[in-house]
């Protein structure tokens, strides 16, 4: 059977199909622990939780993490890929043999991987929430200008909003337009890229499975799968890191020339402010980090946005047409994630061959 067909029953059609079939393969593999939410329920009415299983050693002094579904309907890749080494009896292998710890946290945002949104439970994009919140909290003051247009009151957006984007795009030049549209803002609740008032569920609960599970280790290796931006199956190596030479110098010893840095120009995404990846800095400081973002392309830039802009303002409106809303969070899930064969072995391959790459450079 070709790779890629048989990589593709490890891909499933909604979260409940997923977290079943994740909790099936964890089965006598290592020790599995569920973070259940404490107020949300699924798309069904299912359980939501962010499901942790450690395979390999324990206590181990290198430690490899790979998490999915941080984005939710990101998940339906993350969670496939996260699948395939599962069942990959080699890399498990070598995993074994490199004498690291691997863990696999699956659906970091549950609620988002069920109800397909991107965001969480509270509109927040989680990788801008990792923030210090005791501190005043980072202003973005060009998201303003393109709030109105983004989130108009009524959906879809009419041609007026839509060329007074593309204006805007113009007029601040394309580096400036995504910082001020994606890095990241504080001030507006129903808009895009929103990072809250302080940490959300998933925030709290990633940080103390870091801080359980990396406790005593000198190397930690993060690979955060998401999808969404670039060209369709292609996986841009984004480095995760925060801005420190020596950081992005390991990272690229490991997975290659080719990782990207949003410090440096050429980078499909921007400086991202509140990234979950620097977490790590603060609950393990004692290890060397190696982090990484594998971001796995699918649509074009602007069927992606559209999305993103549907998710939140579904959001925002809760009486939308049950048929209305259940088209268009099935757009979102197209935008996310491609039901091919081919798709999904080009992104579990590649997922395969960094988490390989990271082995070998945490046993170095």
């Amino acid at each position: 059977m070709p790779y890629s067909l048989t990589l593709s029953r490890h891909f499933s059609a909604t979260y409940a199909q997923a977290r079943s079939q994740f909790l099936a393969a964890a089965e006598g593999r290592g020790t599995l622990q569920s973070w259940q939410h404490p107020s949300q329920v699924g798309a069904s009415g299912e359980a939501l939780a962010m499901d942790v299983l450690r395979v390999g050693a324990d206590p181990a002094r290198r430690l490899l993490v790979i998490t999915s579904g941080l984005h939710g309907v990101e998940g339906f890749c993350g969670s496939g890929c996260q699948l395939a080494l599962l069942h990959d009896a080699d890399w498990l292998a070598r995993a074994e043999r490199a004498g690291v710890a691997v863990l696999l946290v699956h659906a970091v945002n549950p609620y988002g991987f069920s109800h397909r949104c991107r965001v969480n439970e509270d509109g927040i994009d989680l990788n801008r929430n990792f923030l210090d919140f005791s501190q005043p909290l980072p202003v973005n003051a060009g998201y303003a200008d393109l709030h109105a247009d983004l989130l108009p009151e009524t959906w879809p957006p009419s041609l007026a909003h839509e060329e007074a984007l593309a204006l805007a795009e113009v007029r601040l030049g394309p580096t400036a337009w995504r910082d001020a549209l994606s890095s990241g803002q504080s001030s507006h609740p129903a808009g895009v890229f929103y990072a809250g008032q302080g940490p959300a569920w998933s925030n709290r609960t990633l940080r103390q499975v870091l801080r359980e599970h990396g406790a005593g280790c000198d190397r930690i290796g993060w690979i955060d799968i998401h999808t969404g931006l670039g060209p369709e199956g292609h996986g841009e190596k984004i480095y995760a890191g925060r801005n420190d030479p020596t950081d992005l110098a390991r990272a690229r010893a490991c997975w290659g020339a080719d990782v990207f840095s949003p410090f440096e120009d050429g980078s499909c995404t921007a400086v991202v402010r509140g990234s979950a990846a620097h977490s790590l800095y603060d609950e393990c400081p004692q290890a060397e980090p190696l982090s990484l973002g594998l971001e796995f392309g699918t649509r074009p830039f602007d069927e992606v946005l559209w999305a993103m802009r549907v998710d939140q303002w579904l959001n925002q409106h809760p009486d939308t047409p049950v048929a209305e809303r259940e088209a268009w969070r099935q757009r979102v899930r197209s935008a996310f994630c491609i039901d091919t064969p081919e798709w999904r072995g080009m992104v579990a391959g590649q997922t395969r061959v960094a988490a390989l790459q990271a082995l070998a450079a945490l046993a170095a």
